[in-house]
């Protein structure tokens, strides 16, 4: 099989180029670089069965000249600065919607039928059912990140209807992992290497979060594609529990041996959009036989001594990543 990755240098994407090479297939991996890391990598471009193009999913031109030849899309490239979605509302619409369209459009021309995408448990806002199903009912969305992903869900149920696609839509919770380099872990992380005595925290602390292994949700994406035969399938992928922020705080510090002073920006919520409860109902991706392995704590853990042990992320996120 010849799959494509958008989005494949990135903290989600390398592992699943990663894992996708391991298991023989062979892999296009079509990044722009804004974010992902050419380090990440190191080891695919190693392998015969992978090609690197350097290219953005606003070039329609170079995304359809990539996905010639393929068999499946795994659509990962997005914007996912969700805390500043605010400040630059055309961001979303262009990086995850358009961005989303010209990816299918390249399908329907070059005979791709087959499309897995990366969205969110934002897309149910402040949810009213929690743990929340795939079907619950649609609030009012809090984010343009949430907003544009939705969008990006009914771009491909529509195009599965129109052009005989078949899709799986994976909703995360955040990730965490090896290679993880934007979100809570690593802000905090950075604000104790740089004064290990204060620690700022959007927000009172108390909002409640799920998070998921990374390898286990490459397992659940692996697996779902193997198994689920629906037009499109839609997936949630969690774990049964969750944490609050104090709480992830605290694995944090006992990680890295310091005890700093907290210092929270007040309020149930750490910026516009921010949900205060996140978990997330798996019923449906665990009766295919999917379980997470790692615990929050093992995933928040081993994201730390990832970092520890790979402390040049940091100076890469300051600088242009394609060299």
């Amino acid at each position: 099989m010849r799959c494509l990755v958008t989005g494949g240098a990135g903290f989600i994407g390398s592992s699943l180029v990663d894992r996708l090479l391991a298991q023989g297939e062979e892999v296009v991996c079509f990044d722009n670089f804004d974010t992902g890391l050419i380090r990440f990598l190191s080891e695919a471009q190693e392998n015969k069965r992978f090609t690197l193009v350097k290219g953005d999913t606003l070039d329609v031109a170079a995304l359809k000249s990539a996905m010639k030849g393929c068999d499946i899309v795994f659509h990962l490239a997005a914007n996912a600065d969700v805390r500043f979605g605010s400040q630059h509302p055309r961001k979303d619409l262009e990086q995850n919607t358009i961005a989303t369209h010209n990816v299918l459009s390249c399908m329907k021309d070059t005979g791709v039928r087959k499309i897995a995408f990366s969205s969110t448990g934002s897309v149910y806002g402040e949810a009213t059912v929690i743990p929340t199903p795939e079907d619950a009912p649609f609030p009012v969305q809090t984010s343009l990140y949430g907003a544009s992903k939705l969008a990006c869900e009914g771009l491909i149920a529509a195009f599965c209807e129109a052009y005989d696609f078949q899709s799986w839509i994976f909703r995360f919770v955040s990730i965490l992992g090896e290679r993880y380099t934007h979100g809570h872990v690593f802000d905090f992380y950075r604000q104790l290497s740089a004064d290990s005595g204060t620690l700022a925290v959007l927000g009172d602390g108390t909002q409640k979060k799920s998070y998921l292994y990374v390898q286990d949700c490459i397992d659940a994406i692996l697996l779902a594609i193997r198994n689920a035969r629906g037009k499109v399938s839609i997936f949630n992928l969690g774990t049964d529990e969750y944490v609050e922020v104090k709480d992830s705080i605290r694995v944090i510090t006992e990680e890295l041996g310091v005890k700093p002073a907290l210092s929270f920006t007040g309020g149930s919520r750490g910026w516009i959009g921010d949900n205060p409860f996140i978990l997330l109902a798996c019923s449906r991706i665990r009766a295919l036989g999917w379980t997470p392995k790692a615990s929050i704590r093992e995933g928040i853990v081993r994201t730390v001594r990832f970092l520890k042990a790979n402390d040049w992320v940091f100076a890469a996120r300051e600088t242009p990543a394609w060299s």
